[in-house]
């Protein structure tokens, strides 16, 4: 098979949602309907099923949410498909942001009785930002919710995105009985669900003109379908895939992924919409997914995948060219040749090693402690560097511990590592021993799973002690002199720290200090991220 050919057949996406939404949910069901998995596992009852499969964190399966992005890989109906799987929390929206650098499209979730909730609003904000194809599933139609029509006007009202319903349920709220494909033209009815969710769901295709179907459904639910669909055809959005591929239209659907109802035929259009592998920018300009060299960029660092061997993958996105095991690349951030050994791919925590890999692919390396986020990998003829990727300035910060102090290299270890994930950012307090470190990060459940993965990977209980500081910024004064606590009039009024790169950051409780020491240092900018050097 040839390069384009291999391109052709890649479809890389993340799912992206509220939380409880039903991400993980589906993203098993597409696993279940791509033969990857053989029985779907219950994220409502823990205690009797199996978990997730893209849950492989055990604090995941404790509490039933999301705190990692995952990465699945299957084949289905010709195409190699990459699913990200990813946080739903907004705490862990960081992580969340750096994976949709790595896709091509993306998958986005309601609640049927919902809408669109807070954490939506901001992950479709990122992904049309990209310019990111966005294909929406509005799940849970096993439950009663909002109708169909009102969530549709909320998609254009409160996303600003036009919405085409490629299916429309049959039947009404609560009770639905199959979807209208209008695509195909044919009503799919589907039987009971005896197996909760964990098999394929059996169904039937019917012409809608079939007198079988006025049968199954009754003749009020058949004229409440046209009625919906004539409103449809002559007042809704039209079909355009050029739109589609902009990010300007949304392709719907409407399904459960509990009880499997719609998700093959979600399944199955997705593939024949979504975009291959895109060109991607680069400080050569655009690189095409067809171009013969080599390139790929690190997006991902995991530290414990496998607890029993202490390993620490980075995952890469491949950009161009054909990877192959034990291919000798060029590193931007070191500059220098490394060899690409130990080669995998994932179904979730489940792995093997390959010998090849195309645009589009995702694949995890041995990481001896070279990869950061965001670096460069190209073919050593041909060196540049993709776009940067985007930083967050931390507002939760607190001040972490070993609680033995015999066990403080485990600590330093677990605590470099983690920061090597971009889980946290760590910083030094000026001053005050390297007995304990400063943590920044975007929420607060991350602190819960900085003590848990501390404790379970690394055998170090934490003492952890939350500060009041809520903004940080990056400081340096105008004329090139050193700041330190003592030439920064008003350092007392926050807690001055030095970043990993000794980069002198001031942690403060709110804006209005921050205005303050502005106004009282006019040598001083400041920036709440890293300047760029």
């Amino acid at each position: 098979m040839t390069l384009t050919e291999e391109i052709t057949k890649r479809r890389t996406f993340a799912i992206i949602s509220h939380p409880d939404a039903g991400k993980t949910t589906l993203t098993e069901k597409l696993l279940l309907y791509g033969g990857a998995i053989h029985l779907a596992g219950s994220i409502k009852s823990r205690k009797t099923q199996r978990h997730a499969v893209s849950d492989w964190m055990e604090i995941e399966k404790q509490r039933g949410i999301s705190v990692t992005s995952s990465v699945l890989q299957f084949d289905y109906a010709g195409c190699r498909i990459n699913i990200l799987d990813t946080p739903g929390h907004q705490d862990f929206s960081e992580d969340t942001y750096r994976t949709l650098m790595a896709v091509d499209s993306a998958v986005m979730i309601l609640d049927a009785a919902k809408g669109v909730e807070a954490q939506t609003k901001k992950l479709f904000k990122v992904c049309r930002e990209r310019r990111i194809p966005i294909f929406t599933f509005i799940n849970k139609l096993d439950r009663y919710g909002k109708i169909p029509l009102d969530l549709m006007d909320e998609l254009e009202n409160v996303l600003g995105i036009r919405a085409y319903p490629m299916n429309w349920p049959v039947g009404v709220d609560g009770k639905y009985l199959g979807v209208f494909d209008r695509q195909k033209n044919l009503i799919e009815l589907f039987a009971d669900d005896t197996t909760h969710g964990q098999k394929e769901r059996a169904s039937e295709i019917f012409s809608p003109d079939s007198a079988q179907v006025i049968d199954r459904i009754g003749q009020e639910n058949f004229d409440a379908l046209q009625d919906d669909l004539m409103l449809l055809d002559e007042a809704g959005e039209s079909f355009d895939k050029a739109k589609i591929d902009a990010g300007d239209l949304t392709p719907t659907f409407f399904g459960s992924a509990m009880t499997n109802f719609g998700v093959k035929n979600f399944l199955e259009e997705y593939l024949r919409l979504a975009p291959p592998p895109a060109p991607r920018l680069s400080s050569d300009g655009v690189i095409e997914p067809e171009d013969e060299k080599f390139s790929a960029f690190v997006f991902k660092i995991q530290a414990n995948m496998n607890p029993a061997h202490r390993d620490r993958l980075a995952f890469i996105r491949i950009c161009s060219g054909k990877f192959e095991r034990n291919m000798t690349v060029w590193h931007a951030p070191s500059d220098k040749l490394i060899k690409l050994s130990q080669p995998q791919q994932f179904l979730a925590q489940d792995r093997q090693i390959i010998d090849e890999a195309f645009p589009g692919d995702i694949v995890g390396l041995f990481d001896p402690g070279i990869f950061g986020i965001g670096d460069t990998l190209t073919d050593a003829a041909h060196k540049f560097k993709f776009e940067d990727f985007p930083t967050f300035p931390p507002e939760k910060f607190a001040r972490v511990q070993a609680k033995d102090t015999m066990k403080r290299k485990q600590f330093a270890k677990g605590i470099d590592q983690l920061t090597q994930e971009g889980a946290i950012q760590l910083f030094n307090q000026v001053g005050a021993g390297t007995e304990s470190y400063v943590v920044g990060t975007v929420g607060t459940l991350q602190f819960e799973v900085l003590q848990y993965r501390l404790k379970s990977e690394y055998g170090v209980d934490v003492l952890l002690t939350m500060l009041p500081f809520e903004v940080a910024r990056w400081l340096k004064f105008n004329d090139g002199t050193k700041v330190t606590p003592a030439s920064l009039r008003g350092a007392d009024r926050g807690m001055f720290v030095l970043d990993r790169a000794d980069n002198p950051v001031l942690l403060l409780e709110n804006e209005w200090a921050l205005g303050w020491i502005s106004d009282n240092n006019p040598r001083l900018e400041m920036n709440a991220t890293p300047f760029d050097n």
